[in-house]
């Protein structure tokens, strides 16, 4: 049987990136933090945790605070259903980790968060990451659930069909006017400075490819890793980027932001995974999640075998 001292102890190093914070999260010294995961080191036989600034979980150590967490979600559904069986000294609400783009979380995931929320105790420590990398961090046993843009199966997860984000090529009226006077073609992109999120962000890329207007080199870019200030440094003519219609319609109506290209947008499809061995714990999310992407997103096409959203699409391992 694991030992849940040294686990408790394990997830809070990897959660607080340090031993001292997760002694004073735990009121015990960090003697004895180090101690029980030493002890539980030796019992598992392997290193669990990496020291350093901050203090990150090996793989191994990954899963074992994600079963920490599973194991937080069944004790607070017992409490739930069998109050009198802990007591409230005992008793910390669970945190659920996710992953979700930053898109999704600047629009419909704030609704899912507040159904959520409102209806329970849990609390949620939400990582942002690109929608085709959520999914990475899932089977790596860093999070628990994600947003993911990835459609086929994920082993040991369920994954749920959504919608779609539609993102259209953007700029200001300002910036169209002084780099594409002449028309949009490789040569005026290529010198055109071009806003992307981070080193994940590849959908400009994949719309220069889908237009033919791709080069060798590519346009200079800004890096500029948020949702709100990619809008605004569009509007502001700082560059141009794709734009989710969900963040913008209101700037493309205002005439503060112009399509580059007319009725050239990407539609990015997208699913929510979570750990199937969490699936009766998450049950209640995963019901917040769907419902609130349902009056968001546009629905994926049916003639696909991910189309619909009643049932999980599930795989081995």
């Amino acid at each position: 049987m694991l030992d849940y001292a040294g686990l408790e102890a394990l997830a809070a190093v990897v959660r607080e990136g340090s031993f001292e914070r997760a002694a004073r999260k735990l009121h015990i010294t960090p003697s004895a933090v180090s101690q029980r995961i030493k002890l539980l080191e030796e019992r598992v036989g392997q290193v669990l945790v990496l020291r350093g600034q901050p203090c990150t979980g090996t793989e191994a150590g990954r899963r074992l605070c994600l079963h920490v967490e599973q194991v937080a979600l069944l004790e607070n559904e017992l409490r739930r259903t069998n109050p009198a069986l802990v007591s409230e000294g005992q008793f910390m609400p669970p945190t659920l980790k996710l992953a979700v783009n930053a898109d999704s979380l600047s629009s419909w995931f704030m609704d899912a968060m507040a159904a959520f929320t409102r209806e329970g105790n849990e609390l949620l420590d939400i990582s942002i990451d690109d929608q085709d990398h959520t999914a990475k961090r899932i089977k790596e046993g860093e999070v628990m659930a994600a947003v993911t843009a990835t459609s086929t199966s994920i082993t040991g997860c369920n994954t749920w069909p959504l919608g779609s984000m539609r993102y259209v090529a953007a700029a200001s009226p300002a910036f169209m006017a002084q780099h594409f006077a002449a028309g949009v073609t490789p040569e005026s992109i290529a010198r055109a400075p071009m806003l992307s999120y981070d080193r994940k962000d590849a959908l400009q890329d994949k719309w220069l490819h889908a237009q033919g207007l791709a080069t060798r080199h590519g346009p200079p870019k800004h890096w500029l890793p948020s949702a709100y200030a990619f809008v605004r440094a569009g509007e502001a003519g700082v560059g141009w980027g794709m734009q989710p219609l969900l963040l913008i319609q209101r700037h493309l109506d205002a005439g503060t932001l112009v399509e580059v290209l007319p009725d050239t947008g990407v539609d990015v499809p997208l699913y929510w995974a979570h750990a199937r061995n969490a699936q009766a714990g998450l049950q209640r999310l995963t019901h917040c999640v769907i419902t609130a992407a349902a009056g968001w997103l546009q629905p994926l096409p049916t003639d696909g075998p991910e189309s619909g959203a009643a049932a999980p699409k599930k795989s081995g391992g």
